[in-house]
């Protein structure tokens, strides 16, 4: 008789049951790890929303706290003002110590230069602008008491006087000699799921903020933050009065695909002119 070795393979019904509590096992492992890590993803997410918009908003607390005396202006999510780069007093009276000398600023002829008591940290620039007595953003928005600084052969721009060559006439004298050198507008706006700075644009009378036409159109924009609910950031402004700073509230959201985080955020605006 021939007898035939068959080799049979399979699974034991241990090997099975050992193969289900193994399984078992990692299954509940990982479920016990997932929610940690979830977790711990989510707290990253959320950290770096909160980053994002602490960044945004500290720039634009250091940016804002220049802003020329009552040059803030707020229209929905935009926000406009006027960045200062020095300032000062000017001379009101003659110095008759001796010979009377020193160029004032007057108020009832046009001036084309007047010099500053003391001395200014930075010598400012052509094309810059001065500003004496903004007591509302009407007037230096319309260049009412505002012109731009010039240089020429009878008069060089100094860190003791300020020249004007074209001439001006300011209307209202500050009643503590004061005087602003400011550059152009700078606007920040939260359009769309981003937040923007406009800068290099033309000062208006009237506060722009359709980015389609001039001046934002063709405006210098920077990008400050992205992932931003425009619908629940917004800007507040109070004015104050003149014996106390303005005060600037900014609320900024920004969101991932899981997640948003609110910032807000107060600056206090210099307010005497």
């Amino acid at each position: 008789m021939l007898l035939h070795n068959r080799s049979q393979s399979g699974f034991t019904l241990i090997e099975v049951i050992m193969v289900m509590i193994i399984t078992g096992i990692l299954a509940a492992l990982v479920t016990s790890f997932a929610a940690p890590m979830r977790g711990y993803f989510d707290a990253v997410a959320r950290a770096d929303l909160s980053d994002a918009a602490d960044i945004a908003l500290r720039r634009m607390a250091r940016e804002l706290h220049t802003a020329l005396p009552n040059s803030v202006r707020v229209s929905g999510n935009f926000i406009e003002f006027l960045p200062t780069i020095t300032g000062g007093r000017y001379r009101n009276v003659q110095d008759c110590s001796a010979a009377c000398a020193g160029d004032i600023l007057d108020f009832v002829a046009a001036d084309t230069s007047f010099d500053v008591i003391g001395i200014l940290p930075t010598v400012p620039a052509v094309g810059e602008e001065v500003v004496v007595y903004n007591t509302t953003p009407a007037a230096v928005y319309a260049g009412v008491n505002v012109v731009a600084l010039t240089s020429s052969v009878a008069c060089t721009l100094s860190a003791i006087r300020i020249c004007f060559n074209n001439g001006m006439l300011f209307p209202f004298a500050s009643p503590g000699n004061r005087f602003q050198i400011i550059t152009g507008p700078v606007t920040f706006a939260c359009i769309g799921n981003t937040l923007w700075r406009y800068s290099g644009y033309v000062r208006q009378a009237a506060q722009p903020t359709n980015l389609l036409i001039a001046p934002l159109n063709a405006a210098i924009s920077t990008r400050l933050a992205t992932g931003v609910n425009c619908a629940t950031s917004n800007f507040f402004y109070a004015p104050g009065a003149t014996q106390r700073a303005s005060l600037i509230t900014m609320r900024l959201t920004l969101f991932n695909t899981s997640d948003n985080v609110t910032l807000l955020h107060q600056v206090h605006v210099q307010n005497v002119p």
